[in-house]
């Protein structure tokens, strides 16, 4: 087995941040996430007299949470979230609290595709995943603009079938 010193792919920050409009992708999940709880609570705090105390003081916590969250967490994963492809790998540095980066060489990927969300559509986005022979699972490539995204799956794909092996 060859260590990534030999092959010249070594764990290292990726340039390319992901596209601007991925923080309103974000706030809109997260806005979504927190409004069904704070909707069913308010709701039957308004419908359940005796409990309407105990019903709205959670909603007004969640909702508090939930407009902390979405004001601060987007951002932060702006400023953190990252990509990049080679010609030997594909680079991606992601995570919230725990930061996670990962070096996926040409030479292990299996598949490339492309997802896109409701949301992400909305927001002209998507995200592209690449399987590979690891483990760990997919290297995923969030918040990218749907045109620049089709082009790195084309990109990898071209690239991988000039890789020789098979990706095992």
């Amino acid at each position: 087995m060859t260590g990534g010193a030999e092959t010249g792919t070594r764990l290292r920050p990726p340039r390319h941040p992901v596209d601007r409009r991925a923080v309103g992708w974000w706030s809109t999940d997260l806005v979504l996430l927190f409004a069904g709880p704070v909707v069913v609570l308010v709701v039957l705090g308004v419908l359940i007299r005796p409990a309407r105390f105990w019903l709205l003081l959670p909603a007004a916590v969640i909702a508090a949470i939930g407009l902390l969250a979405v004001l601060t967490l987007p951002r932060w994963w702006f400023r953190v979230h990252r990509w990049e492809v080679t010609g030997t790998a594909v680079y991606t540095r992601t995570g919230w609290f725990w930061q996670e980066w990962r070096v996926a060489p040409l030479s292990r990927i299996q598949t490339v595709d492309t997802r896109r969300g409701p949301v992400e559509q909305r927001f002209g986005l998507a995200t592209v995943v690449v399987t590979t022979a690891s483990a760990k699972g997919a290297v995923t490539m969030p918040g990218l603009a749907h045109a620049q995204a089709e082009e790195i799956a084309e990109q990898l794909t071209v690239a991988t079938q000039a890789v020789p092996g098979d990706a095992t």
